[in-house]
């Protein structure tokens, strides 16, 4: 269990181990878990093929060994081994949120849990009054007005720069600065990509993104139009400060937590794992402070379990 310790109590031991047991019998041997190697595993191959050996491979006493713990892959003669746990990789399009490290002329430096930093150009934004125009050194000099240090911001992958860095732009009404919320960091192989990454949870007056490079946010809901829109400082300050009710902090931090303990457990995140998660935890009536306490860690386990099995007896296994 990462970054959460639990003490569990007999009883506790014997349900999770129970769940446990019960999640690995539902395993249907599959042919990535055939696939699956460990460090120093041989990988077969057919030398007579001329295979080449790529990322995670290496020849050893004539043998092809992998050198990560992931599923072997086979692009035509190409054999690798993707790791089934690894840093964000990016791609053209993806939604991640990041936040500012650095302002540099014309430009922003974000970082976004990637082995470099993402730059988010002033022309590849809507400016606050929403006009389409070239980009003046008034805007240059009025950069800070948009975006400063330690500012949370939604953007897309545009492309990539030649020494390797992302570029990223923010003209659709959807990105930019997010405020009033908790931002999560979670491992990104935790977020596959899907059409939709906005997510606006009508019930709890809560928007959630979860963005692909493994932040996650989730903030109080906040009308696109108000952000667009927005001509002078005073309006800006007035939605700054604009009153949060009580009731949507506690549901904000209740979300976050779902999606703490989803994340320790290692599930995919998606937004029908933490809606269910948040509505078990209601239906129990746990408290906000208590889902990521024993009792809640193992009736998520067990509940994770009835669901698998359920979709097995569906499927007919």
């Amino acid at each position: 269990m990462r970054d959460l310790h639990l003490t569990l109590n007999q009883t506790q031991r014997v349900r999770l181990q129970a769940a446990l047991d019960k999640l690995e019998s539902l395993a249907a041997p599959t042919a990535a878990a055939a696939a699956s190697v460990t460090v120093a595993d041989t990988i077969p191959v057919n030398h007579e093929d001329n295979i080449l050996k790529g990322h995670g491979t290496s020849e050893l006493d004539g043998e092809v060994v992998a050198t990560l713990c992931g599923v072997v892959e086979r692009v035509n003669k190409l054999v690798y081994v993707r790791a089934l746990r690894s840093r964000y990789k990016p791609e053209v399009g993806d939604i991640i949120v990041g936040r500012v490290i650095e302002i540099a002329p014309k430009r922003w430096r974000l970082e976004i849990n990637f082995c470099q930093d993402a730059v988010l150009m002033l022309s590849s934004m809507n400016l606050p009054d929403g006009i389409q125009r070239r980009r003046t050194a008034v805007d240059e000099l009025n950069m800070r007005s948009i975006f400063v240090e330690n500012d949370v911001i939604c953007a897309e992958v545009r492309g990539f720069q030649h020494d390797g860095s992302l570029h990223l732009q923010a003209r659709s009404q959807k990105y930019g600065k997010l405020e009033k919320g908790q931002l999560l960091t979670v491992a990104a192989y935790l977020i596959k990509r899907r059409k939709q990454h906005f997510h606006h949870l009508e019930e709890f007056n809560v928007d959630l993104i979860l963005g692909c490079n493994g932040f996650i946010w989730i903030g109080q809901h906040t009308e696109t139009n108000n952000i667009t829109n927005i001509s002078d400082d005073n309006n800006i300050n007035n939605i700054s400060d604009e009153f949060m009710e009580l009731e949507t902090r506690r549901n904000i931090c209740r979300i976050a937590n779902a999606v703490r303990l989803l994340a320790v457990l290692g599930l995919t995140l998606t937004l029908e794992a933490v809606l269910e998660t948040v509505k078990a935890s209601v239906d129990a009536d746990v408290a906000i402070g208590e889902m990521l306490g024993a009792e809640f860690y193992v009736m998520t386990v067990e509940r994770e379990a009835e669901r698998r099995a359920s979709v097995s007896r569906k499927k007919g296994y």
